[in-house]
């Protein structure tokens, strides 16, 4: 087996526990509206995200912000791990396409 065959596969074997390791998440960006804009008075948070293809929104008390945010941070790196797997597994494939077959086989 190739060193670099070996090394992306170690990539992959650290993306995967690092998965394993995020906590609760949901997609979306939260976003201050106002009651009032142009005065910028009554303002409130809002959560927006698109969801089986639906657009949706929800209304976030200011009590859950930090955790609202923990989870927006948690869904990011899901989706910034996911797509370099996803990168690191296509390379495998061509690698191993390129390796000489296995004696046995």
């Amino acid at each position: 087996m190739s060193t670099t065959l070996l090394s992306k596969e170690k990539q992959i074997a650290r993306i995967q526990r690092a998965l394993a390791q995020l906590g609760p998440m949901r997609p979306g960006t939260l976003g201050r509206q106002y009651r009032d804009p142009k005065a910028k008075r009554g303002g409130y948070w809002q959560i927006s995200y698109t969801h089986h293809m639906r657009s949706r929104s929800d209304y976030v008390r200011p009590e859950h912000l930090r955790e609202v945010r923990a989870e927006l941070a948690n869904f990011r790196a899901f989706r910034r791990l996911t797509e370099r797997w996803v990168d690191l597994a296509l390379q495998v494939a061509r690698l191993k396409r390129n390796l000489p077959p296995a004696h046995g086989r």
